[in-house]
Formats: structure tokens, sequence, C-alpha cells
């Protein structure tokens, strides 16, 4: 064999390996199954120099290549809280923040309809009455819309409320397996329905109660939604119009951005359910308790924006795909 030869056409494979080595702690998923693939040649690549070649110097290097790299590949399977810390730092927020167009579309369209509909009811005396009797409204506005939020003991509110919001979200989630089509319907839905009451709210001139019921946990129980609608539609848009990639393979990494954030919904909306019951009735002063939902909003977005553009400049999708699942070796 020309050792020369040998050298010259392998040389840019060993230094690749090297360099994926140095870098073992910094490793994207692709880069960890190309690290993998990698051992696995330079290491036939040892077994050749051996078998015809005396030269102890290029056998020794590549012996000490491969020996490290051995180390690396063999380490341990990521431990649980590691990929835990991923989830929350990486796989979530960078989904949430790659669909931030469809996020904000979602709640601009939401609010609209909102407005729209609380403006025609307020004003429409004839609308009021086809929504039912004087009686029905008058029950409604000075009773159960202030009622709700203290009628039943916090915990199994929360409770309630936790599993009431995950149902519309997860209406949203589900909508994906068709595509996002039915997702604009559960949000006109809901956005009519939010509409009605605040129309009814404000000819009443009940606005000021309204808003100091609704904004401390509506501000991120909305939000919530609004995330689940749009990586919904996301999804169904990959399918339209995947770019320059294979459809099947765009719409596989979607539908695991859609499980990442639906787990991730679990939680966010566990805390809106939980102001809700234990923020929203209290006897605090309203503006108290619209700045706990306002801090609690804050916060949640900037989760999302400072861990999401982290991860984007790192070059991540969340997707599940792409994460190592081994714990290099130091």
């Amino acid at each position: 064999m020309d050792v020369d030869a040998f050298v010259l056409a392998h040389r840019a494979t060993w230094d690749r390996l090297e360099a994926l080595v140095k870098r073992r702690r910094r490793l994207t998923g692709a880069e960890v199954d190309e690290l993998v693939e990698l051992y696995q040649r330079v290491s036939t690549h040892l077994s050749v120099v051996r078998s015809t070649s005396s030269d102890s110097v290029l056998i020794g290097k590549l012996s000490t290549l491969v020996a490290r790299a051995r180390s690396v590949v063999t380490g341990a399977h990521a431990p649980l809280w590691r990929e835990f810390v991923r989830f929350w730092t990486v796989s979530f927020p960078v989904v949430a923040y790659r669909s931030w167009r469809w996020w904000l579309g979602s709640a601009v369209g939401f609010f609209l309809v909102v407005a729209v509909i609380g403006v025609w009811v307020a004003n429409n005396p004839e609308v009021q009455s086809a929504l039912g009797s004087p009686s029905d409204i008058d029950q409604l506005i000075n009773h159960d819309v202030e009622s709700y939020y203290s009628e039943h003991p916090a915990a199994s509110f929360a409770l309630q409320v936790w599993v009431n919001n995950s149902w519309v979200a997860a209406q949203c989630i589900a909508s994906s397996i068709l595509l996002g089509v039915t997702i604009p319907g559960v949000l006109f839905d809901n956005a009519e329905n939010l509409g009605v009451i605040g129309g009814l709210m404000f000819h009443a001139d009940k606005g000021p109660l309204f808003v100091g019921l609704l904004l401390p946990h509506g501000l991120l129980e909305l939000t919530a939604v609004f995330l689940a609608a749009a990586v919904g539609m996301r999804l169904g848009w990959s399918v339209i119009s995947p770019g320059n990639r294979p459809r099947g393979q765009v719409l596989a990494e979607q539908g695991r951005a859609v499980v990442s954030v639906a787990v991730g919904l679990v939680v966010v909306l566990l805390i809106s359910g939980l102001i809700e019951a234990l923020v929203t009735p209290s006897p605090l002063p309203t503006l108290v308790r619209i700045g706990i939902g306002v801090l609690a909003e804050a916060a949640f977005l900037g989760y999302v924006v400072y861990f999401g553009r982290r991860a984007v400049r790192a070059g991540e999708t969340g997707d599940v795909e792409d994460a190592p699942d081994v714990a290099l070796a130091s």
C-alpha cells in the first residue's frame, strides 16, 4: 500500500474527527451522528494501516485518535435531568420563538374579532335582546361573571380551569392532525364568546370590572392558546409550502414541534389556572391583580425570546431528532 497516497486520501476525514472530538461538549445532534460515523470509518483505516504498513508514527497517531473518539462515543446516555433542562431551554422555547409570526397573527385576528363583536353587542339593543331575556342578561353581568371566580374552593377551581384551558389548547393541537384547518374556527368561537360577554359588560358600565377579572389570568392563558394555534396552523402550512425540502420531512419536523409545544403548555396553563384561582378572585386591588398578570405574561415572553433566540443562533430547531442522546465524555 502507498502510505502517502492513503494519508492524502483520508487526512480530511481524520482532521474532521479530531475537530469533533475537541468540540465534544458543544456538538449538535447531527454532529454527534457524524462523530460516530467517522469513528467507525477511522477505526477501519487504523486496521488497514496496521495490516499493510509498518509506519509506527502513522499507526500511533491513528490509534490515539481512535481511542479519544471511542471515549467520547461510548459516553453514558444523557441523564433524565439533562433532557429535562434541554426541553425547557431549547426544545420548547425555540419552537415557540420560530412560530412568532403565526403566534402574533393568531392574537391579532382573535382580538379583532373580540373588538368587532363587543362593539356590535354593546351598541345594539336588538342584538342584546336576541342573546337572552333582560333577567338572564342581568344575572350574567351582575352575578355570574364575578361569582364564577369565587364560588368554588380555590384548589378545585384551579384544577377545573386548568382542564378547561388545556382542552381549548388541546383542540388547537389536535387540529394539527387535520393540518390546522379547523383552528380558526376554534379561535373564532372563543373570541365570539369573549366579545359577547365584554359587550354586555361594557354596555352595563361594568367594563372595568370585566377587564379587572380577565387580565390577571387572561394574558397568559390566551397567549398559550395562541401558541397552540400557531404551531397547529404552521404545521398545515408546511404541507402546502414545504420549501425546497421533502414534504414528508417538513411535516415530521413540524409534527414533533407540535408535541413539544403541547407538553410545554401543560405547565404554562397550570400557572395560568393558579393565577385565575388564587389571584383573580382575591381581595387585592385591581391594579395589583392586573400587575401580577402582566408580570407573568412578561416573564413568559421574556423566557421564550431569550432562550428561543439563543437556540436559533446555535442552529437549533427544537426537533427531538436533532438532540444528542449521549452524554459526551470529557
